[in-house]
């Protein structure tokens, strides 16, 4: 049977089919993600700014969480010039006197009003026409003062001091835009004018966010031959900051909170140039992306632990051993299991472990072993590190036959039940472990089925 030839679509026509197919799968990975994209005052004044909320807005259409964060330093600096009111910079930071207050939270809130307004367009034959977005913004930053600092005051100037998280994921969850700018509130009602940089960074870090984007006026690092470096690790940005701290701050202060975010649980964070048209899409749904992304995942390993990892588990496992958290485990003891326990290393560190213990099997019984010893670094424990080394170890089990997976925690009950495991009688547990339980821990019992 013969079939008509359709001729083909015009290259253009078929270059955006191309492209569309190739980036449904970037679409299915960031819908209900979470991302904190962060914006200076130069970038609202940019001619590319209304294709950045033209952007936004097709993000949110795709089911992506978003948090915007927006700085206003030029728009604060127009304020106090035009009232002849001097605020010098120390340590990076504006000092806010009582004075110039109120040219700032002008310019802060004639962004906040500029930016909602974009996002409310809704004009036929206009990208964001039908978008219906809803934008809130409101007191979700407590700040504290930024102090007395070198023998200055810097009096209004403050920093973070908490986020009202609870509320922003309510707004986030009821598909919401949160928009949020460089100023937090006190206890006692003060105005605290803050960097916009470490609000986006602490936010994210706080959210758990699984990206954090900065859009700053350059594309990305270039290497010592002008090439773009499309990813780096966190590690390695110390250079970078040095290098820009005087030719570029603005880069060198995205790249200081861009090294705290990643280190601190912030999976991907990526530098884009707010002047380029459709950075956001071309990085996000694309393979090779537009920017530079700094991430430290590909710096990390989850393995099975060797002789050399002990005195690493030491140091991880004491601080726990001394609240009681974990039972104390000698050096002697942790050679001698260390086939037992699986780590996470990065660059020679180890920033998460936990031990898989196989019960003897009898015929009538299920195969079972006993997960302990779960344990990830304090500054990574709002990271998935404790979910990754989890995940692996249920692997292991079930490649030995396991079917029943316990776990005996005194502490951390919900995050094991969190990832399926369910409560469970010392009765339960087999004859050989119910010899060793320690009634005088009391320690809760739960089980998993992993076949």
């Amino acid at each position: 049977m013969q079939t008509d030839v359709i001729a083909p679509l015009h290259s253009n026509t078929q270059q955006y089919v191309h492209w569309f197919r190739h980036s449904a799968p970037y679409i299915n990975t960031h819908r209900h993600k979470t991302f904190v994209l962060m914006f200076g005052g130069e970038a609202v004044q940019h001619q590319n700014f209304q294709h950045i909320i033209h952007d936004i807005a097709l993000l949110h259409s795709l089911g992506i969480r978003l948090i915007l964060v927006y700085g206003a330093r030029p728009q604060i600096n127009a304020n106090l010039a035009e009232k002849n009111i001097q605020t010098p910079f120390h340590l990076g930071h504006r000092i806010t006197t009582r004075e110039s207050l109120s040219c700032i939270m002008n310019a802060v809130g004639s962004i906040r009003l500029q930016i909602e307004a974009l996002l409310s367009m809704g004009l036929a034959n206009s990208p964001m026409f039908g978008a219906r977005i809803e934008v809130v913004s409101g007191n979700f930053v407590t700040a504290k003062p930024f102090g007395i600092r070198d023998g200055i005051d810097f009096q209004l100037t403050g920093e973070m001091r908490s986020l009202d998280t609870e509320a922003i994921h309510k707004h986030l969850d009821n598909h919401n835009i949160v928009l949020l700018g460089p100023t937090g509130y006190s206890t006692t009602g003060e105005v605290f004018n803050l960097l916009a940089e470490e609000v986006a960074t602490k936010v994210a870090i706080d959210l758990v966010a699984d990206k954090l984007i900065f859009l700053g006026n350059q594309q990305g690092l270039l290497d010592e031959f002008g090439h773009l470096q499309r990813e780096i690790s966190p590690h390695k940005l110390d250079l970078q900051i040095n290098k820009y701290q005087d030719s570029n701050p603005e880069i060198a202060l995205y790249l200081q909170n861009a090294k705290a975010a990643s280190l601190k649980g912030v999976n991907r964070v990526h530098l884009l140039s707010y002047a380029y048209d459709g950075a956001l899409l071309e990085e996000l749904f694309t393979r090779d992306g537009i920017g530079t992304m700094i991430t430290d995942a590909h710096y990390e390993e989850v393995r099975m632990a060797n002789i050399q990892d002990v005195v690493g588990l030491i140091n991880l496992l004491r601080p726990l051993e001394e609240e009681g958290i974990l039972v104390y485990r000698s050096r002697e003891r942790l050679e001698s299991e260390i086939e037992q326990f699986a780590v996470i290393e990065r660059d020679g560190m180890i920033l998460a472990c936990a031990a898989l213990y196989p019960f003897p099997s009898d015929h009538q019984h299920i195969k079972s072993a006993e997960i302990a010893c779960v344990a990830v670094h304090p500054t990574y424990r709002k990271s998935n590190r404790g979910s990754q080394i989890l995940q692996f170890l249920e692997s292991k089990a079930r490649q030995q036959g396991i079917q029943q997976l316990f776990v005996l925690t005194t502490r951390t009950a919900h995050w094991f039940i969190e990832h399926g495991f369910h409560p469970a009688h010392v009765d339960e547990l087999p004859q050989a472990r119910q010899a060793l339980y320690n009634f005088q821990r009391n320690s809760l019992v739960f089980k998993k089925l992993i076949a």
